[in-house]
């Protein structure tokens, strides 16, 4: 690996480490409340197991992004950090999926099914929802770009 190969790739796990910690802040902050005929509802992350899971699966991504940061680039953990990178893109990959499905639908509601959107009652809520998922989708693109130009760098050498 050269000079400018671990550079770049020190910039993109850094990236993508500040995208999950910015993801799991935002997320984690995010409450509102509101009144409806006389009775008052939290709105927290919280309450829902998709954004629980965006928050945990964000966390761990942002803890082996602060990890590889500062392993060694030798061989051994080359290929172990690939097979992590990937699997730390499809976790990410997955979470934000989930979270998406969970926000569209407190945004739009459900008409089949009866649910209302809660998005004009808990605006403060639907906005830290939002900005937290757009980071999370950041990072994840991050990690996806990583894990190309890491598979890129081992691949390489053997098509030369």
């Amino acid at each position: 690996m050269t000079k400018y190969s671990k550079i770049f790739t020190f910039l993109l796990r850094l990236l993508a480490l500040a995208g999950t910690v910015a993801a799991v802040v935002v997320m984690i902050t995010s409450h509102d409340s509101a009144k409806v005929l006389n009775l008052t509802f939290t709105a927290k992350y919280s309450n829902t197991p998709a954004f629980k899971y965006f928050v945990i699966v964000e966390a761990i991504a942002g803890a082996y992004s602060l990890m590889t940061l500062f392993l060694s680039s030798k061989n051994l953990f080359r290929r172990l950090v690939i097979i992590l990178d990937v699997v730390v893109t499809v976790l990410l990959s997955s979470c934000i999926s989930a979270a998406l499905a969970i926000a569209d639908v407190g945004k739009k509601g459900n008409n089949h099914a009866g649910w209302l959107p809660v998005c004009g009652q808990v605006r403060k809520f639907c906005d830290h929802v939002t900005g937290s998922l757009a980071a999370g989708f950041v990072a994840a693109v991050l990690y996806f770009l990583l894990l190309l130009y890491s598979l890129y760098n081992v691949l390489d050498p053997l098509l030369l």
